[in-house]
């Protein structure tokens, strides 16, 4: 009797596809975005945004430097590219602001809410049938290898923010 042996969880966190790996970013900020939304502790909606606009940088850039350029060539769909890097921009903007204000401020909380609502939407036109992640799974893409490259960069992003 032959016994199958598991991967070992280094194996397995090396073995990441990089669909796999943005999905969870966007589920980890939408679990944020909802406990934002439910707080009234101005603490905690200033660590909440902290959280999120740290995960949204690193999320942003390692798609914009790996993910979405091997989309690109991969798949030659120039409209869905510029269209996500585009929403990106205005998210980055409003990051921005989030990130120079402070809970008590007058349109805190709207702008968090709004950001929400871009990301959602960003979410959706990735994730939905025929967007991005879709048509990433259809193509050539290695999307293990991209996965491996979108961990490591993202680690070395947050903490180059925990440095910071």
């Amino acid at each position: 009797m032959v016994i199958a042996r598991k991967k070992s969880s280094i194996s397995r966190s090396r073995d990441i596809d990089a669909v796999a790996l943005l999905k969870a970013d966007h589920r980890q900020v939408e679990e944020w975005f909802s406990q934002f939304s439910k707080t009234n502790s101005s603490a905690k909606k200033q660590q909440l945004a902290d959280k999120i606009c740290e995960a949204l940088t690193a999320h942003t850039t390692i798609e914009e430097e790996i993910f979405y350029p091997a989309f690109l060539e991969a798949t030659e769909d120039k409209d869905m590219h510029h269209e996500a890097v585009v929403e990106h921009d205005g998210a980055k903007k409003l990051i921005a602001e989030i990130q120079s204000m402070s809970a008590s401020d007058d349109y805190f909380d709207a702008k968090v809410t709004v950001l929400s609502e871009m990301i959602k939407h960003h979410v959706k036109e990735e994730e939905q049938p025929g967007g991005m992640f879709a048509e990433a799974k259809k193509s050539d893409m290695d999307l293990h290898r991209l996965g491996a490259q979108l961990r490591d960069r993202k680690k070395e992003l947050l903490a180059e923010a925990k440095a910071a």
